[in-house]
């Protein structure tokens, strides 16, 4: 089965395609980038069909990015991937960005808890943790860091006094919490000092600039609300 994964939950516009009979990825392109998906993203995906054998035909399902992550960037990727669902009669499957920025670890099954942040700014993060066999542990949220640490590490016990990871060879395990992803401040400048195009924040997709490093902008209630229903 050949599937179109596409993602333009973040700072870039990618996608592959995956073919799990033979398990390899035939296709795959990505392009960082803070605005522009939607112009970016269908001449991209036309150049990743293009090296798949049997094109759009062969493809079996698509899997798009449903987020937390920008809300102009999530309403592109779904829209073109609902197009080609339809345009091709096959289901699209929805994958929290959260899930799929853990997925590597969770894969080479290693007995930790993987957890994974992107910020949402304002103190704030959007997270969530996952047992070494994929489970998660909670939805994902947003919730202030220190919560989110808290949380993640009443789980850490939780499943030591269930023995997770603990064994007659083995002995103690590490401390079992990993963070494996988090997005950069919508407000963080170049190294080089140089100007930077306003940019909009990820919690309030209001535009910030350069010059308003370490500032928090303030969304509306409204803004805030929307922001939390990714």
């Amino acid at each position: 089965m050949k599937i179109l994964a596409v993602d333009t939950a973040l700072r870039a516009a990618s996608a592959c395609v995956y073919d799990d009979a033979a398990d390899l990825f035939e296709s795959v392109e990505s392009l960082p980038m803070e605005r522009g998906h939607a112009e970016a993203l269908l001449p991209l995906v036309d150049r990743v069909m293009a090296r798949v054998e049997g094109g759009f035909p062969a493809l079996a399902r698509v899997a798009v990015s449903v987020g937390p992550g920008s809300f102009t960037g999530l309403r592109v990727g779904l829209a073109a991937a609902r197009a080609i669902g339809l345009a091709c009669d096959i289901p699209v499957v929805g994958v929290s960005t959260l899930a799929a920025l853990a997925a590597p670890l969770i894969m080479e099954r290693r007995p930790e808890i993987v957890a994974v942040a992107i910020d949402a700014r304002h103190g704030q993060i959007y997270f969530a943790g996952f047992e070494p066999g994929g489970r998660a542990l909670s939805p994902p949220r947003l919730a202030p860091l220190a919560a989110a640490a808290a949380e993640l590490a009443a789980a850490d016990a939780a499943l030591r006094r269930h023995g997770l990871g603990l064994g007659p060879e083995t002995g103690e395990i590490e401390p079992l919490v990993r963070v494996v992803g988090s997005a950069p401040s919508c407000s963080a400048s170049s190294s080089s000092g140089a100007a930077r195009r306003p940019r909009p924040c990820m919690a309030c997709s209001r535009p910030t600039s350069a010059s308003s490093q370490g500032s928090a902008c303030s969304p509306t209630p409204r803004s805030r609300r929307r922001a939390r229903s990714i």
